[in-house]
């Protein structure tokens, strides 16, 4: 599972998140799938099924790994989202389309019948297409191999898993098996809901409701209940194909054919595989090709008794649709053959696939990849293309579910507390049959049970009488209708039958107001349960009836909490029937003076109550795209509903009046307006900071509403105050705010972009990161996230575009006071207003959220500019500090080199344009680094020292690789040859002749300027030997002179680093650095720093200086390594004088070394490998060329550390150099020393190692430890 590297989400099921993914090292981007346990059996199936499937139109299978919490499914990625999406979104396709899609089902479908396996549930929902648009069938969890028991294999898988804990007992039984392998009920066939098993018939059936779907945009059998569904399923026709769209035209009639003959409820009769590709429909598409494939199918047994192969083999095997291995079997013997790939012993973590370190938001749909340069952009599912318009974008997330979310008007505990509603069954008199009871009465039984509650309800009428046994029996029934009317199937059938007209007269008719009430309670459950509500109910005067009442009462506030909220309903029911059925003319008229009444219930004096039952039938309303919301658009709205808002003392009235003004909001931003206008913004926004979080949600979405509307938008987005309230929104708990809150700053920074600096130093890029990192792939989420992703890649991506242009308007402004001494008021305003920008520039370098998508080549050429620019002005050919003040452009110039700084710390960014680092970047980083002024001397070096290591250490690389024999294209290793030609010369030309001032600075530049030095040399031979023969290695050692009051600084490290690069270059002539007194200089420090490393090592474990003592070490070996090969070459050579005599020379210049040997010796018992290597090398090498000679006589202490060795490293090449060594220092080890107890040890060692053994290797060393022993006379 390392070899995949994690992108953003892009998909998400109720118990799945589908993440990007990519193969390590490569760019094929693969979907990774991450699953709950609990559909274990599902992946299995799917996985057995598919993993040998190859074919153009169905989603690969790679390979699956299992970790403690997930199972994970590695697939073939399709960046076209689902056939379901594609439906929703286009409502309805042409029948050309419709074919074209059409002929990529039926070739994948036949290739998978023809593997024998039935599909069991194809929906539109698991149908996917990839980027050119072909269609793929992606999911096997409800397939099975024809003429199986997928109950059996259900049963297997969880019985297997009930031992590890991962599935308990008491879900493996039967009924819960066969509740899971369901497929969907709108798209199964007659004889599958009769209980016949799943077969190619029916998928055949599955096949024709999506051609109907694709071509209507709905599935022929739709009911809003499964008994209403099945029904239609086995009784009714499909209803003939027709389209909203009038500019598509109607059906041809041999897609019509087609599509009824995949819909015969009779599997007989239906299309069979022949007859349905020989249709005339597909104008002879699949004549040859499908009948030679079919010919090659059949002569193979597509049940043998193979076991499918590991998932392994899949994911190696060649995909190659046209020839397919057909040769498989679905057996159910062992499924443990099926298991995914543990990781749970590398890594019980999760975090078992690698992140990417471009962290982005995350998307719940299909997330498209756009590459510019190489550098990955993301683009979130709200983007249809990638030139979207963003405004569109906006207005599509301004509203979210839980912003149109609406709670009943009636019976609503929040606004009145109500009693509840009982009859007596046995006074009764109709039938007290339940609302499911009347819901199966026959028509005829409807019919009489109507006919018996409207003669009750008109039967004081007719009597003429107020009789008060038949008041109270109609009281008793529209009780028992209050019941009924609480269930929605009983609702609808009701408000559509001859009782509402009836009920209607009785609010006006009825003898008291106690019926009245119950009357109207009766309607307003019946509006608030209806599903539907057809053309011919009377609403209309029912609402007409309900406003004349509450004008009549309107005094009497105890009649009106019995009038609003039924008639609240009602609107709301009309409403909505409007927004469903999409007919903007309306069907029912609604008085104006019903809108009149309610909003004079919202006036100030009305009860409580009152006012919340109006403030809630506005919010429910107008929470729907419909004209009737228009009606309470008036100019007192707004500031009536805010009245309420701040003045009531009832959290729910309060949410409520404020939900209803962000709901009229949307119909109308001039509402917000006027409350704005009324009550001043500050006090909105005290508001919008100390409201509950569904306040602040309805707040930030107003405003959101507002600045989308584009009016009256310029005073907000000038406001200081307004932005930074707004940024601290970012600070609450709740993601939807969050993500309110960063789209009313997107809005403000698409109006006024300079608001982007007032973000940046408000801490916005922080907010930004952290609501990244709460997407990352793996985290649990809430269901907001995905809400707050959308809205944050969006800003993200504005934010992006911006910078260019930020870019654009400081080299612009930069460039008109050039060669200007005095630059103009207008240019000094501009200055002004654009430079203090560059500090944007810097935070989105800054952040690894915009880094990879800001640095492109493009940005680097403009960033190049305005280096060039940065060093005139620090040359004072550019004249800006007249202009701006000398504080200001220091600060220009920091920020400036800031960010590339910034760039220069991710080696990735400057490999992928290396040219362009070279050309643009470096050079003027090389005159900065002479500038007067310290800080930018410091900052250039310190930039260049990072960019010119990684630059040549890559093109190392790569001459590495040309010369393994790699071959890479000629453009390309021209071009890397010419981009290291050009970083030398500019190295060699514009920084060495200059560069020893920089080294004789006072501290710290001495230290940047050496450290640059150490990233030209280690891996540039060229630079090495121009830094050898120019003046610069005196000025190197005048600074080791004047530091070494300080050994362990970083000026000594770095000059040490760098000796030990020029020193270690293969063929160096020493000669100058003998001439500079390279040995005194390193004795003295190796004394010092060794003493401090062993010290150190001893008491703390602290190894600070260890690398100083590294290059100490190797400067060292390098120079006793060339005094070796001086000497052999003068044993060699022993007829000449001359060799000899420079190798005698050459000794006694060294011969210092041989003060360092104690030193060495005690180095070799210290625990740092690296530290042990170099040190027994050294010795070694000083034991060879002087033997005892000249070196202090061995302490205690050094026999110690040569017997802790010993017996530390016990490979025997190493034991032998170690015992070498000792026996070349016989004569500089006194008796006495023996005799200690440290010699004691040693000598017990060699003893042991003097022991006769069997190998050859222990006889070498037996023999060395017993020559040792004998010359001590042990």
């Amino acid at each position: 599972m390392e070899n995949f590297i994690l992108y953003e989400e892009i998909g998400r099921g109720s118990r799945s998140v589908v993440y990007k993914g990519r193969r390590k090292g490569s760019i094929y981007f693969v979907a990774i799938i991450c699953s709950d346990k609990s559909k274990r059996p599902e992946l299995t199936n799917h996985v057995r099924l598919a993993h040998d499937i190859k074919h153009d139109n169905v989603v690969s299978f790679h390979e699956w790994y299992e970790t403690s919490n997930h199972l994970w499914l590695v697939v073939e990625m399709c960046t076209g989202g689902s056939l379901a999406a594609l439906i929703a979104q286009d409502e309805c396709l042409s029948e050309e389309v419709v074919q074209e899609f059409s002929i990529d089902l039926i070739k994948g479908l036949k290739y998978i019948h023809d593997s024998g396996i039935v599909v069991s549930d194809i929906t539109p929902a698991k149908i996917l297409l990839d980027g050119p648009g072909t269609v793929k069938y992606s999911n096997f969890c409800l397939a099975k191999a024809q003429g199986e028991s997928l109950e059996e294999f259900f049963s297997l898988v969880m019985t297997e898993e009930t031992g590890s804990g991962d599935v308990k007992e008491n879900i493996i039984s039967p009924q819960n098996i066969k509740n899971r392998i369901k497929g969907s009920p709108v798209y199964c066939a007659p004889e599958v809901l009769r209980g016949a098993d799943t077969s190619v018939c029916s998928d055949l059936w599955a096949l024709g409701c999506i051609l109907y779907e694709m071509f209507t945009g709905k599935p022929p059998f739709v009911s809003e209940n499964m008994t209403g569904l099945v029904d239609l399923i086995l009784n009714e026709d499909p209803p003939p194909l027709r389209q909203k769209e009038p500019a598509f035209s109607q059906p041809s009639p041999e897609f019509e054919s087609l599509v009824m003959g995949l819909l015969q409820k009779d599997p007989v009769k239906r299309l069979s595989w022949d007859t349905l590709l020989s249709h005339p429909f597909w104008r002879e598409a699949f004549s040859e090709t499908c009948i030679t494939m079919r010919k090659e199918q059949d002569d193979v047994s597509l049940m043998s008794s193979l076991h499918l192969a590991p998932a392994e083999e899949a994911q190696t095997a060649p995909v190659d649709p046209a020839s397919p291995n057909l040769s498989k079997s679905f057996t159910l013997d062992n499924v443990i053959e099926f298991r995914p790939k543990s990781a749970l012993d590398i890594d019980a973590r999760e975090a078992i696939f690698l992140l990417s370190s471009r962290p982005t938001p995350r998307t719940s749909n299909t997330a498209r990849e756009t590459e510019d340069k190489g550098s990955e952009i993301q683009e979130s599912s709200v983007m249809v293309e990638e030139e979207c318009d963003i405004n569109a974008c906006i207005k599509s997330l301004l509203y979210t579910d839980s912003d149109l979310t609406v709670t009943p008007i009636m019976d609503n505990p929040k606004i009145l507390k109500t009693s509840p509603v009982r009859f007596d069954p046995k006074t009764l008199c109709v039938p007290a049959h339940t609302a499911e009871r009347l819901l199966c009465l026959s028509s005829e039984d409807w019919s009489q049970f109507l006919q018996q509650v409207c003669a009750v309800l008109e039967s004081v009428d007719r009597a003429g009488s107020a009789n008060a046994t038949v008041a109270r029996t109609k009281l008793n029934l529209l009780c028992y209708l209050c019941t009924v009317c609480n269930h929605r199937e009983t609702a609808t059938r009701l408000i559509h039958s001859q009782l509402f007209p009836v009920l209607v007269q009785q609010m006006r008719h009825a003898p008291n107001w106690d019926i009245r009430s119950k009357v109207m309670r009766v309607i307003g459950l019946m509006a608030s349960h209806s599903t539907e509500l057809r053309d011919d109910v009377p609403v209309t005067e029912a609402v007409a009836m309900f406003t004349e009442l509450i004008r009549e009462n309107f005094r009497s506030s105890k009649l009106k909490q019995c009038l609003i909220p039924p008639l609240g309903e009602v609107l709301y029911l009309i409403a909505t029937q409007e927004e469903k059925k999409e007919r903007p003319g309306g069907l029912w008229v609604v008085p104006a003076a019903a809108y009149t009444v309610l909003m004079r219930c919202l006036r100030e004096g009305e009860e409580l109550v009152v006012n919340h039952m109006a403030a809630k039938t506005i919010e429910n309303v107008c929470s729907r795209e419909s004209q009737y919301a228009q009606g309470f658009i008036t100019a007192e709205v707004g500031p009536a509903l805010w009245y309420l808002f701040t003045h009531s003392t009832v959290d729910a009235l309060r949410v409520s009046a404020i939900s209803a003004l962000c709901k009229i909001t949307r119909q109308s931003a001039g509402a917000f307006q006027s409350v704005i206008d009324k009550v001043g913004l500050p006090s909105i926004l005290s508001c919008l900071v100390s409201g509950i979080s569904r306040v602040q949600q309805h707040i930030l979405t107003m405003f959101a509403a507002m600045l989308a509307s584009g009016a009256h938008s310029h005073r907000l987005v000038q406001d200081r105050d307004f932005v930074m309230k707004i940024i601290r929104s970012l600070e609450s708990p709740s993601s939807v705010i969050r993500a309110k809150a960063f789209l009313v700053l997107l809005q403000v920074l698409m109006n006024n972009r300079e608001m982007l600096l007032l973000c940046c130093n408000s801490r916005m890029v922080m907010y930004i990161e952290r609501d990244v990192r709460k997407a990352t792939p793996g985290k649990e989420q809430q269901s907001g996230n995905e809400y707050l992703s959308k809205c944050l890649t969006l800003f993200i991506r504005h934010t992006v575009h911006e910078l260019p242009a930020i870019l654009d308007d400081i080299l612009s402004v930069l460039g008109s006071i050039v060669g200007r001494k005095h630059p103009s008021p207008t240019q000094s305003r501009q200055l002004k207003q654009s430079l203090p920008m560059m500090a944007v520039v810097l935070h989105l370098l800054t952040s690894q959220i915009f880094r990879p998508q800001v640095v492109t080549e493009a940005f680097l050429i403009k960033f190049g500019k305005l280096l060039n620019h940065i060093t005139s002005i620090d040359t004072n050919e550019t004249s800006l500090g007249s202009a701006i003040g000398q504080a200001a452009s220091e600060e220009l110039i920091r920020n400036t080199l800031s960010a590339v700084e910034a760039i220069s710390q991710h080696p990735a960014l400057l490999s992928l344009y290396h040219c362009t680092v070279v050309d643009l970047i470096v050079p003027p980083l090389a005159a900065l680094a002479f500038s007067k002024n310290v800080e930018w001397r410091i900052v250039s070096l310190r930039v260049l020292s990072e960019i010119t290591l990684l630059l040549l250490s890559q093109d190392e690389v790569e001459e590495r690789e040309r010369d393994g024999g790699r071959e890479r294209e000629g453009e390309w290793e021209g071009e890397g040859i010419s981009s290291n030609t050009r970083l030398l010369t500019l190295i060699s030309e514009a920084l060495l002749p200059q560069y020893e001032t920089l080294l004789l600075e006072p501290d710290p530049v001495p230290v940047y300027a050496l450290k640059l030095l150490v990233s030209l040399t280690e891996h540039s031979s060229p630079i090495s030997r121009l830094v050898r023969e120019s003046r610069l290695l005196p000025a190197v050692f005048q600074v080791i002179e004047e530091h070494q009051n300080n050994t362990v600084g970083s000026t000594m490290q770095n000059a040490m680093a760098l000796l030990c690069n020029l020193i270690g270059q293969k063929g160096t002539d020493l000669r100058p650095f003998y001439q500079q007194g390279v040995i005194e200089v390193v004795c003295n420090v190796f004394m010092e720093v060794s003493g401090v490393y062993l010290e150190r090592e001893m008491h703390s474990g602290l190894k600070s200086c260890s690398s100083l003592l590294l290059c100490l070490l190797d400067i060292i070996h390098c120079l006793l390594k060339n005094l070796s090969s001086v000497v052999r070459l003068a044993l060699q050579r022993s007829d000449s004088n001359e060799d000899t005599e420079a190798a005698e020379e050459l000794l006694l210049i060294n011969k210092p070394l041989t003060d360092l040997n104690n030193l060495l010796i005690q180095l070799l018992a210290c625990n740092d490998s690296e530290v042990y290597e170099e040190a027994s090398h050294c010795v070694s090498l000083l034991a060879q060329l002087y033997g005892g000679e000249g070196a202090d006589r061995l302490q205690p202490e050094e026999l110690l550390s040569l017997a802790h060795a010993l017996q530390t490293h016990t490979e025997p090449r190493q034991q032998k150099l170690l015992l070498r060594v000792l026996k070349r220092l016989m004569s500089a080890v006194g008796s006495s020393c023996w005799g200690s107890s440290e010699g004691q040890i040693l000598v017990h060692v060699l003893q042991k190692l003097a022991l006769p053994t069997r190998s050859q290797s222990d006889m070498a060393l037996e023999s060395l430890a017993a020559e040792i022993l004998k010359g001590i006379g042990e």
